[in-house]
Order: structure tokens, then C-alpha cells, then sequence
């Protein structure tokens, strides 16, 4: 099992991963990649912690140790075990909401700037992905975003004009148009939609483990453990895990819909919501971009996959409180039945679907639908970040960048200054 112990990564496939995963079934992603579980000793020591081995931690640590900083990452089951191995594998350039409805929530610089975030996260990803050598299916298809309705059409006009004022690039698209990127037949309620030629797809476990790879190779320390508290000392923080302590210097926390395990104080400022999705068995070719729509109010998405399999997921507005809170990763019959009622209502043409595996994820959300990136609240010298709202495919690159640019300062970038906590914006999420 022990094969490489110079990578500090043991490697294990399919159902082998059992862990800390009680019943929680494998998503697609996971059972056509190998995870990567940490191995490396525990150190007494370190520069640099990053609890917690998803998007946020894994490309934390990767900038740190980029940069020299002697960095170790303490993750308690697998790298990319929790929502960005369960997404859908989009990588956009925007906000969660639409920067309309941010613009009417934080103000037009504040929308402004967290939008310039997440592109910033979109180009990281292109870059990086390139320079290390990543083999995760990358590739810059572009995303629908289908209008269900004339008024969802007007609202994509008013969006388009909006980014093009400042530069972004949208396009408006006819049915016809859209017939050249969705190659099934189009039902009636599709009035039209928007095209985002930058946004990409990608295969979301093998992308992180490469992420995390190339962060070893660049120096990080790569461990596995459950990180149970952080103690405050005279001159750093103590990260007690379950196989001993580490003395830090600094802290980044890094995880998402579990912050408030560690982090007590943002409990309800980020909360987990659990997303539930599904995969069919392959098919030709049907859609050539990804595509999003709001079949429900909480929005749906989907990729066809390079072998051909459709990634679904969504309908969380039939779940029970919208999911909200909800902290395990196992999906519902009536949710995923209402998924699977999604591409008859929309694709009348697409014949032969067959569910090949359903599972479920953690993401975080807020109640402004901003990330939340900040010092933590009573600690010197730990910082944290959450709160995607199902957009940290876009958001983690940069804000590690931006949290390690932080550590190293000593203080909180202040490019992070509008996914402050202390924001007016920002209150208790509850669910409805």
C-alpha cells in the first residue's frame, strides 16, 4: 500500500477510500480517479498549517510553498473528499448570485471587486494547470446559462451589457444558437441564453490531486490527521490533532462547510448546504459547453464528461429548508427524483438515460452569497476563508493566493476586503 514513501501520498482507488466516510456514496469523479489520502509524519513543528485538504487549503498551501514558506496541510480523510471531489466541474469567472444581485447587496465597487476575484481564480486555474502539468480534462468550452422564461431573457440582456461595460465577455444567444452547442432537440420552454466562451470544465478529482502534487513538489507537507482545536499561545498556535500537536507560527483554515468545527464563531455566517447530483451512463455527444439553468430556484448544471457521461445536479429547492445545515453527504430520493425530471421536461429528444451513480456534497453558503475571507475572529495570526455558495472552483485559487500573500505579510491582503465578516451585508444564514 506503502508503494513511494519520497511522495509522502499514499494512493488509494475506488472503494478503497472508506475513512471517515461512513455511508457516503462515491461520486463520479472519485470512482474514475485515484485520491490521494496524506501519509507524511505529523511534524512537531511548522511555518505555515493549512487545515483541510479541498480548494481552498489545497491551493493555500500550493502558493505558500510556492512562494518558500515551510507549509504543512493537515487533512483527515482525502484530498478533494468533500465538495470539490462531489461538484459538477465547472470553473467560472463570477459571482454566485449574478453580479446584479451583488451589486444590489454589497454596492457596485464591492460586486466589482469580488467578480474580479473570481475571474482572477478562472485565469489561475488555466495558468497553473499548464505550467504544473495537470492531467485533469481541462478544457476552455464555454458555459450556457438557459433562459426559461422572456423574463429570464431580459435579465440575461441587462447581464451581458452589464459585463460588457467593464470588459467581460458575454454573448446573448437565439434557440438557434443554441442548437449549435446543444445537439438534442430543444424544448419549448428554452427561450434563449447567454454564452461565456471563458469558463471551462474539468475533471474535479484528478485537478485538486494535481494541485496538491505539484504543491509537494514545490515543498509542502502533506498529512493526514483530524484537526480538533487550535490553541492560542505566546507566540504562535498550537493545531492539536488526533495524532498529536503541531506549533505553528500561522494558520490558514480552510474548510468550508465545516469552519465552524474549528472556528466557533462563524457558526451561521457559513453554514453547510448539501448539493445532490447524479451521473448517466455515456452517451454521443450531446452538450458541447457546460450549461446551468433555474429549472428550480436554486439553479441546476450539468457536463457531458470526456467519456460521455452526464453530470447532473441541483433541485435543492425540493429538499426539505433547502438543504441548509444539512451535514451529510448522502442524497434523497425526492430530490434526486426531481433531478432526474430535469432533461425529459427540458431534451424531449434524449432518449435512453440511464443513472449510473448519484451521490451528495457539502458546499457553504452565506447570506449575501459572498465568500467570506478574514482574519479569525480572537486568534492572532489564523486566518480563514468559506462560504462559496457553490462558486469555489473560481474563488479558491485566488483567495489562497490572497490568503498566502496575507500569511506571509503578516496581515490580511486588502484585496480581501470585501469578503470581510464585519461586512453590513453579511448576517445569519437560516433556512426558509
Amino acid at each position: 500500500m506503502y508503494a513511494d514513501c519520497h511522495k509522502a501520498v499514499q494512493v488509494w482507488k475506488g472503494t478503497d477510500v472508506t475513512q471517515g466516510t461512513g455511508e457516503e456514496p462515491r461520486s463520479y469523479w472519485h470512482a474514475t480517479s485515484e485520491l490521494l489520502v496524506p501519509e507524511a509524519d505529523l511534524p512537531e513543528s511548522s511555518e505555515v498549517v493549512v487545515v483541510g485538504g479541498g480548494m481552498l487549503g489545497i491551493w493555500t498551501a500550493y502558493w505558500l510553498a510556492r512562494g518558500g514558506a515551510e507549509v504543512t496541510l493537515v487533512e483527515r480523510t482525502a484530498v478533494a473528499w468533500g465538495a470539490t471531489g462531489r461538484n459538477g466541474g465547472f470553473v467560472g469567472g463570477g459571482v454566485a448570485e449574478g453580479l446584479s444581485g451583488a451589486i444590489e447587496r454589497v454596492g457596485e465597487a464591492d460586486a466589482w471587486a469580488v467578480q474580479g476575484i473570481a475571474a482572477a481564480g478562472r485565469q489561475i486555474v488555466r495558468e497553473v494547470v499548464a505550467e504544473e502539468g495537470i492531467d485533469c480534462d481541462y478544457r476552455v468550452s464555454g458555459t450556457i446559462g438557459l433562459a426559461l422564461s422572456d423574463d429570464e431573457m431580459e435579465g440575461i440582456q441587462r447581464s451581458v451589457a452589464l459585463l460588457a461595460s467593464r470588459g467581460y465577455e458575454a454573448q446573448v444567444m437565439d434557440r438557434k444558437q443554441l442548437s449549435e452547442l446543444i445537439l438534442t432537440e430543444l424544448g419549448p420552454d428554452i427561450a434563449g441564453g447567454v454564452f461565456h466562451p471563458g469558463n471551462a470544465m474539468l475533471h474535479s478529482a484528478r485537478y485538486l490531486r494535481g494541485v496538491a502534487e505539484a504543491a509537494q513538489r514545490h515543498g509542502a507537507k502533506l498529512v493526514i490527521a483530524s484537526v480538533e482545536r487550535l490553541e492560542s499561545t505566546g507566540d504562535g498556535t498550537d493545531v492539536v490533532t488526533s495524532r498529536g500537536t503541531i506549533k505553528a507560527g500561522k494558520v490558514v483554515v480552510g474548510l468550508n462547510a465545516w469552519t465552524d468545527e474549528l472556528l466557533p464563531d462563524l457558526a451561521g455566517l457559513i453554514v453547510p448546504v448539501r448539493g445532490q447530483i447524479l451521473a448517466y451512463e455515456p452517451l454521443p455527444p450531446v452538450f458541447l459547453t457546460g450549461v446551468g439553468a433555474e429549472f428550480t430556484p436554486t439553479g441546476e448544471y450539468w457536463q457531458q464528461t470526456l467519456d460521455g457521461s452526464i453530470v447532473l445536479g441541483g433541485c435543492r429547492a425540493n429538499a426539505p429548508g433547502g438543504d441548509i445545515g444539512v451535514r451529510e453527504m448522502v442524497p434523497t430520493d425526492g430530490v434526486i427524483a426531481s433531478i432526474e425530471g430535469i432533461f425529459p421536461k427540458l431534451f424531449p429528444g434524449l432518449e435512453e438515460l440511464r443513472v449510473a451513480r448519484r451521490w451528495a456534497g457539502l458546499m457553504a453558503f452565506t447570506s449575501d452569497y459572498l465568500p467570506v475571507a478574514d482574519a479569525a475572529p480572537g486568534m492572532e495570526n489564523v486566518w480563514f476563508a468559506g462560504g462559496f455558495c457553490g462558486s469555489g472552483m473560481s474563488f479558491g485559487p485566488r483567495i489562497g493566493q490572497l490568503l498566502a500573500e496575507s500569511v506571509a505579510a503578516g496581515e490580511t491582503s486588502p484585496t480581501l476586503s470585501p469578503l470581510r465578516m464585519d461586512r453590513p451585508s453579511l448576517g445569519p444564514l437560516v433556512a426558509s
